[in-house]
């Protein structure tokens, strides 16, 4: 294999690994969004109606 294919390959795998590695650390880094209270309007019910 010539030279400039070797440099081209570790160069695009050392680009997609580090790209990899940046989103996984975001990822998992990320505090989770408050998601809204669907039934906040319903606290007061004691009971929930059922469709069965």
């Amino acid at each position: 294999m010539k030279t400039e294919a070797i440099i081209t390959m570790v160069l695009a795998q050392g680009i997609v690994t580090g790209a990899m590695i940046y989103f996984f650390y975001k990822v998992l880094n990320t505090k989770p969004k408050p998601e809204p209270d669907s039934y906040s309007e319903n606290d007061e019910e004691k009971e929930r109606q059922h469709n069965d």
